[in-house]
């Protein structure tokens, strides 16, 4: 595991699980939304950040962390490993509730209030995101996949090795 993706549905602790993957391992990691979200809540231009992803991507070790369907593909094609957070919706909606207020070196912000959006967002994860990043698990079987279904499977994989491999 030298190039590994963190994804799943916004919540479930992406930011997390990659950084105690970086703890345990010293491969650098990279956020996306550190990229692509400017302290403002303003984006950066798309050609930037896929300019600075692309940089990373050339890397020869990365954790990189966060979902962004329009680069998926081109991250799971350049990575030896994915790490797909497939948690139920109550616990990503709990994950969002309990970062409101904190300071996290995963966002140029600090979350103080609900997004309705953004929630809308996580509710039709399922529904929408997921598919899409099933065909994709299944278009890239060659590469090394787990699949975490709860925060006691993460912890797992994280502390003693086991895993869940499609």
């Amino acid at each position: 595991m030298k190039k590994i993706i963190v994804i799943g549905c916004p919540g479930s602790g992406k930011s997390t699980v990659a950084r105690a993957l970086h703890n345990k391992t010293g491969i650098p990691l990279y956020h996306l939304d550190m990229m692509y979200w400017n302290a403002d809540k303003t984006t950066v231009e798309k050609s930037v950040f896929r300019e600075w992803l692309s940089a990373v991507l050339e890397k020869d070790e990365w954790i990189i962390d966060g979902n962004y369907g329009s680069t998926m593909e081109l991250r799971m094609a350049a990575c030896d490993t994915v790490i797909f957070l497939d948690f139920p919706l109550d616990v990503c909606l709990d994950g969002i509730k309990e970062r409101r207020g904190k300071p996290r070196s995963d966002m140029p912000w600090i979350e103080t209030e609900e997004d309705a959006e953004f929630i809308e967002f996580i509710k039709s994860y399922n529904d929408q995101q997921k598919p899409k990043v099933l065909a994709l698990l299944e278009r890239y079987s060659d590469k090394n996949i787990f699949v975490l279904t709860s925060r006691e499977e993460a912890d797992t994989f994280l502390h003693d090795g086991k895993e869940n491999r499609i």
